[in-house]
């Protein structure tokens, strides 16, 4: 393959829900271009992406592939991305480091929930977007229906640059109107025959001839004022304008195509090859200096390293996009976000499994190497002075999480290194060893993403796991002031151990005055304030610390063990075991001993006050409340409500997006442990969801002493 330079480069992410379609178009744009010479399909189990196992058990791509084709003395890079919302992860990144969106359509079906999830993100990204509708073969496709939701969604930016002349088993020919012409297809696809559009098809083409110029020229001073003069552009003028449009954000052109048997395939590169930004045409990119990186092959190099993969025979193959520069076979790099070097032995372009090597690729490309030293996903290797780090792949929030366990516990190492392992490939899988919970956690997007990460450890690595739910990571408070003392004396021959503590625990909420005089039992105590601390828990809230033993009763050094007394305590609250937040200790009163009283009697002498106090004080289970989104087809909209309501959600809001419904509720983390499987099964999988934590609140009555009526049973099964 020859060296294409920066402006012979595009990049392409191939987008859709699951089953519209994508990795059959990934097949037959390879087959057209000549990079294979048979197409494969996903039910032999043969194609060019989809070619891991766990991929060909399930039918469903599980991870994006890279591939590229040459045509028309233009490189385009293409990354056919998964399209089931568990595996985001894939078209997330996919976005970032491309220039276009091809969004599949399936044609039967029309956009559907994982359409507006892509979409989103494109619009997050301000990608451009050209829309295609596949599967014109099938039986209950209807175009005219499948045009109308998306102009109802999308907008007028929505412009047809094609339509079928009929859908159905019969598909095999179409009217483009950029070029005005018509294609037909033998029944086995390939090269089309071009003809002249019929007269019974005449009208409807010109009038949307006019509307695709019009559209072109909205994007362009110059094209605005031609065609108000003369109401027509010419070809060039016409792709120039959606070119425009394409980067503004100000068209979305909407193609035909039947990936299954190659119809429309070749027109569509030929667009792809002739309109679609260049990656010259795009926003420039910042490093995490905010400094802009431009894509110029002649500057100093600098690769971007965005996905790995875990290949049998291989190990890693780590694909990157060089962000600027020249990156040659054989180049010494320093890995901006490690410190150490590595060498570039090898430089590869890719079609999925299939490598070939290169010498060198030009800013704005992207290929692959294999056997790094020191080189993660999200990582950086710079030339000699150069000091560019990126940073601008941000995913989603985890929906689904399951405590996980290796079968055989001498297997957890090995399940852990496995783990590590593939969240490099997928970082939206993320593993948590939980100091709180006691448990292993891993956070997925759904149920079949962590179905899939169990079949891999099972399958690929021979390590037998079982799934468990989660704890729920509870905290305790109290809700008024109670005070308590306790003396730790022990004598045991020789020195022995002597410390009293006398303390007031009480509620704390940001911004309350120090405390001046309580009253317990008709007594009256006086508060005389030496010393504050403020502490921020690491598990969320406060525990402020106020010293105000008068007349030396305790001495200053004593304080700090009576703080780590408390701390102590606070990790394991009386209730449930949970940490607890939120509260205010006053140390008031207190007695030593001149030889007996040292840091350990002061220690467990505050522990137990606290411990005494903290259960007189009103105490309280809090759980973690979440912030649910969650878009759905109107037509499901009460069943998901109703579903809602019985998980104790809170429904904030609802509004209208793109076509579907949004409702806002805040949702206990308890209520969602099954939620992404509920709300499938609800909605024949066309609903979505996203979560946020948003804070602690008090749980009913009845939970609370549900659970510590199981916190008792659990304690004393373990003694």
């Amino acid at each position: 393959m020859r060296v294409y330079k920066t402006n012979e480069i595009k990049n392409i992410a191939l987008l859709g829900s699951a089953g519209s379609g994508k990795t059959t178009l990934a097949e037959s744009m390879l087959f057209e271009s000549g990079v294979i010479k048979r197409r494969g399909t996903v039910e032999s189990k043969n194609t060019v992406s989809d070619y891991f196992p766990v991929e060909q058990e399930y039918g469903y791509s599980v991870f994006s592939t890279v591939f590229n084709v040459e045509w028309n003395n233009k490189k385009l890079n293409i990354i056919d991305c998964p399209g089931s919302d568990d595996f985001v992860g894939g078209a997330i990144t996919a976005l970032n480091v491309t220039d276009q969106a091809l969004v599949l359509i399936n044609g039967q079906y029309g956009p559907e929930v994982g359409t507006q999830n892509i979409f989103r993100y494109t619009e997050k990204l301000k990608k451009p977007v050209i829309f295609l509708v596949n599967q014109l073969d099938r039986e209950n496709c209807d175009f005219d229906s499948v045009m109308s939701q998306m102009k109802e969604i999308y907008g007028p930016k929505c412009v047809q640059v094609q339509y079928p002349i009929a859908t159905g088993p019969g598909f095999n020919s179409l009217i483009d109107v950029l070029l005005m012409k018509k294609y037909s297809w033998k029944p086995e696809g390939g090269a089309p025959i071009i003809e002249d559009i019929p007269a019974e098809e005449m009208d409807k083409a010109k009038e949307l001839h006019a509307a695709l110029v019009e559209a072109a020229a909205e994007n362009d001073e110059a094209l605005m004022e031609k065609f108000f003069m003369e109401e027509t552009l010419t070809e060039d003028e016409m792709r120039e304008g959606i070119r425009k449009g394409l980067v503004a954000r100000g068209i979305f052109p909407v193609f035909c195509v039947c990936g299954g048997k190659s119809m429309g395939v070749r027109r569509l590169m030929e667009f792809l090859g002739n309109v679609v930004p260049f990656v010259s045409d795009m926003p420039k990119i910042h490093n995490t200096r905010g400094e802009e990186v431009v894509a110029d092959s002649a500057a100093p190099a600098s690769v971007y390293f965005f996905k790995t993969g875990m290949e049998p025979h291989i190990g890693e193959v780590s694909y990157f996009k060089v962000m600027s520069g020249t990156l040659k076979a054989g180049a010494d790099l320093t890995n901006a976000d490690r410190g150490s070097k590595e060498r570039i032995a090898s430089i590869n372009v890719c079609a999925g499994a299939n490598r070939q090597a290169v010498d060198e690729l030009c800013a704005g490309d992207i290929g692959c190497t294999v056997k790094l030293k020191d080189v993660k996903t999200g990582n950086t290797l710079n030339e000699k002075d150069v000091e560019n780090r990126f940073d601008f792949i941000k995913y989603p929030n985890s929906k689904y999480s399951r405590a996980v366990k290796a079968v055989n516990e001498s297997d957890t190492e090995k399940m852990m290194v496995a783990l590590t392992k593939m969240r490099q490939e997928d970082p939206t899988w993320v593993v948590e060893q939980s100091k709180e919970l006691k448990q292993i956690i891993v956070h997925g997007q759904g149920e079949f993403h962590l179905r899939t990460l169990k079949w891999r450890m099972e399958n690929n690595e021979k390590i037998q796991i079982k799934y468990e739910e989660p704890k729920i990571p509870y905290r305790e408070t109290i809700t008024k002031p109670s005070r308590a003392d306790y003396r730790h004396k022990k004598q045991s021959g020789g020195a022995g151990q002597f410390g009293e503590v006398h303390l007031i625990v009480e509620p704390y909420a940001d911004g309350m005055p120090d405390p001046t005089v309580y009253k317990f039992g008709g007594q009256e105590y006086r508060m005389n304030i030496k010393n504050k601390e403020e502490i921020d828990l690491e598990w969320g809230g406060k525990l402020v610390f106020l010293n105000s033993v008068v007349g030396g009763a305790i001495d200053a050094r004593f304080m700090p063990a009576i703080l780590k007394g408390i701390m102590a305590r606070m990790e394991q609250g009386p209730l449930t075991g949970s940490y607890a937040r939120d509260v205010r200790v006053v140390v008031y009163d207190g007695k030593m001993h001149p030889v007996d009283s040292n840091e350990l009697s002061f220690m467990l002498a505050a522990r137990q006050a606290f411990a005494e106090a903290f259960k007189n004080a009103g105490p309280k289970i809090l759980e973690p409340i979440y912030d649910l989104e969650v878009f759905v087809p109107a037509d499901y909209m009460g069943d998901v409500m109703s579903d809602l309501q019985g998980r104790r959600a809170l429904i904030m809001g609802m509004d209208s997006e793109a076509g579907y419904q949004k409702l806002s509720a805040k949702i206990p983390l308890k209520e969602l442990a099954n939620y992404s499987i509920a709300l499938s099964s609800l909605t024949g999988g066309r609903a979505s969801f996203s979560t946020k934590f948003s804070s602690y609140e008090l749980v009913p009555t009845d939970i609370q002493n549900e659970l510590i009526k199981q916190h008792e049973t659990e304690d004393v099964e373990d003694e």
